[in-house]
């Protein structure tokens, strides 16, 4: 799986831990950034860039309603994560069934 320089990357994304917590208090539903940030110890602007890289990479949708800002989950770009993982996971299932193997003819 390529990835163009410079392009959107949902895998910087999840990088940071604050991003990965805010995906997870998402997967509970829409919430305003106001009720986004409560949990972290950091001003609202920074929650708003954590937001903003999200939605740039298209994990997060965001909805005006008046004033606020309503932020909902799009698991779909985590599929690329899901794809890369899957490869490292076979990978290390035969790398198991061979030790397992050995060690059965080898006690």
């Amino acid at each position: 799986m390529s990835r163009i320089i410079g392009s959107p990357d949902v895998f910087a994304a999840i990088a940071d831990p604050t991003r990965r917590a805010i995906l997870n208090l998402l997967s509970q539903g829409e919430q305003p950034v106001k009720q986004i940030a409560q949990p972290f110890s950091m001003s609202l602007p920074a929650i708003s860039q954590h937001l903003s890289v999200l939605c740039e990479v298209e994990l997060v949708t965001q909805r005006k309603k008046g004033r606020q800002r309503f932020y909902r989950l799009n698991p779909e770009p985590l599929k690329q994560v899901s794809d890369w993982v899957a490869h490292y996971e076979q990978f290390w299932q035969d790398k198991l069934d061979v030790l397992g193997n050995y060690l059965e003819d080898n006690p």
